[in-house]
């Protein structure tokens, strides 16, 4: 009996050696995770942050079920999300630069993405004197960026570089956040002659159109004729005068760079020409549609977009006024456009979308965005607290010396007679309530982004109430 006690203690050390080890382990392996969350800024965020992230990533998630035409969204983390489309797909176009096919899924930080296009909505987005003058290098090297055919990638003499811009520079921001309620932006899209959303686009208070596209009867019912603003491409100048077809109220604004061309169009008609501020920016759709959605977002509370072609099986490249070609499947700009619908950043309105009534109903909500908006400011913005904590430069506006007007009139005898003072002339009080209640929210500053997609890279001019008088 002795020898079987024996044996059986001589077994228990062992097994307290392996709990004690086992125990020390799950120590230090909560440790570890302890010491990882810690450094994770996730662990900055409240319960309710957490739940708000959460809560809009769901709703996001669930728009593009409903609206996705196909699209499905999986959400990886409480800012990660991939877009992807359904198995079969034909993914047509060939990227020569990666040398591969337009993939069938793709990738995004939704909290950047929050952040980003909430920030245009505050945003500055025609470039103006007071934001050259603000910005530290802003006359020597981001002028020079803006000129054409300048000979020179430094404006050494700002006389000269003054001369090129001053046809475009307004002193001031000549348009503001909110100052429209509802604005259609009108791709070029040859999707478009399946539709008939001309008196829809028509019903808008204000619509832009890009380059070329034509505004006349016969394309009446598929676009309508409302004409406001154009936002144009330098090779678009020399057809200009033709497209504008007397319509000089039309504000044209420039896309890139200004440059003889231009230069020489803009002196012969009055409508109201300016320079779009900021540089091409790398996202997950390009072009002038973009451009023109952040434009668009910059003054307007609602942006509904027509023309672009975000429906499935798009298997030809035209506008709605050329002749139909083979083209390509844009299924990464598709997929982009499905997001910025489902972040509350468009409307969409396309031919598949006709067939059914459109009430945005399982958009997020304007509340809901809010919240979550936020908590990825709190996540992500790493910097001082405030409205203004992405201010990296600041300028300030003197209301006795805010310059002349675009197109003075030293210009042209055409140009002394612009259509610029409906804009830059206009007085505070007229602006919409909604316009005047943000000016004076955001204490009288315009934001300006500066190059990039970086969140604290601002350029913020005060102004004094009294220069808007």
């Amino acid at each position: 009996m002795r020898p079987h006690k024996n044996s059986t203690f001589s077994r228990r050390p062992p097994i307290l050696h392996l709990l004690f080890l086992a125990a020390l382990f799950s120590i230090l392996v909560f440790a570890i995770q302890s010491s990882l969350f810690s450094g994770d800024p996730k662990s900055d965020l409240s319960k309710e942050e957490i739940q708000a992230l959460s809560d809009f990533q769901s709703s996001v998630q669930q728009c593009v079920a409903n609206r996705g035409l196909g699209l499905t969204a999986h959400i990886v983390d409480i800012c990660k999300l991939t877009l992807k489309f359904p198995e079969g797909t034909n993914s047509t176009w060939y990227n020569d630069q990666f040398k591969i096919y337009e993939p069938l899924e793709y990738h995004y930080d939704v909290c950047d993405a929050i952040l980003l296009w909430e920030q245009y909505r505050n945003m500055t987005t025609v470039l103006t004197r007071e934001y050259l003058d603000a910005r530290p290098d802003g006359w020597l090297e981001y002028a020079a960026k803006r000129i054409a055919q300048l000979g020179s990638d430094k404006c050494y003499n700002k006389t000269l570089c003054e001369e090129h811009l001053n046809l475009i520079l307004p002193a001031k921001p000549p348009f503001h956040p909110r100052q429209f309620h509802t604005c259609a932006v009108v791709g070029n899209s040859g999707d478009l002659l399946k539709t008939e959303f001309g008196e829809d686009i028509d019903g808008h208070d204000a619509v832009i159109r890009d380059n070329e596209a034509p505004v006349n009867e016969k394309y009446a019912k598929h676009v309508g004729l409302k004409r406001d603003f154009r936002l144009v491409v330098r090779g678009a100048a020399r057809n200009m005068v033709k497209i504008l077809n007397g319509s000089t109220d039309e504000v044209l604004i420039i896309k890139s760079v200004t440059h003889r061309d231009f230069n020489a169009m803009i002196k012969r008609i009055p409508n109201p020409v300016y320079l779009f501020q900021g540089i091409v920016l790398r996202r997950g759709a390009k072009g002038t549609g973009m451009k023109s959605i952040e434009l668009a977002l910059s003054m307007c509370d609602i942006v509904d977009t027509y023309g672009f072609t975000v429906d499935p099986g798009y298997t030809e490249w035209t506008r709605y006024f050329s002749t139909p070609r083979k083209g390509h499947n844009p299924l990464q700009g598709r997929a982009y456009y499905q997001l910025l619908e489902c972040l509350g950043v468009i409307r969409i309105h396309s031919p598949m979308r006709a067939q059914r009534k459109q009430d945005w109903s399982d958009v997020p909500s304007r509340e809901m965005i809010s919240r979550a908006h936020a908590a990825a400011l709190h996540l992500k913005r790493g910097r001082g607290p405030g409205q203004f904590g992405s201010c990296k430069v600041w300028g300030n506006v003197d209301p006795d010396n805010s310059g002349p007007i675009s197109g003075s009139s030293d210009m042209s005898d055409v140009r002394k007679y612009s259509h610029y003072n409906r804009w830059e002339v206009m007085p505070f009080e007229s602006l919409r309530r909604e316009a005047r209640d943000y000016y004076i929210q955001m204490e009288n500053v315009s934001l300006y982004k500066m190059d990039g997609n970086k969140l604290d890279d601002l350029v913020c001019v005060a102004h004094s109430l009294k220069s808007e008088a």
